[in-house]
């Protein structure tokens, strides 16, 4: 019977072993997956930083134009 045990016993640490590689592998995927969020939201914010600086720009040209008119 000590034959029996010894595989059962390996087979549960094998067993343990899958499932700690499992959990390990699908917390790296989350943290990737949280990365690809945070680097999408901060190239959104950029986009939206150098929108309003073009709008900024735009008005600025604009007035610059009109006080150029009233001359």
């Amino acid at each position: 019977m000590g034959l029996i045990d010894d595989a059962k016993d390996a087979a549960e640490a094998t067993g343990k072993k899958v499932g700690e590689f499992v959990d390990d592998t699908k917390e790296r995927v989350s943290d990737k997956v949280d990365e690809v969020k945070a680097d999408a939201e901060v190239k959104r914010a950029e986009a939206d930083v150098k929108r309003a600086e073009a709008e900024r720009d735009a008005t600025e040209a604009k007035s610059d134009y009109k006080e150029s008119l009233r001359d």
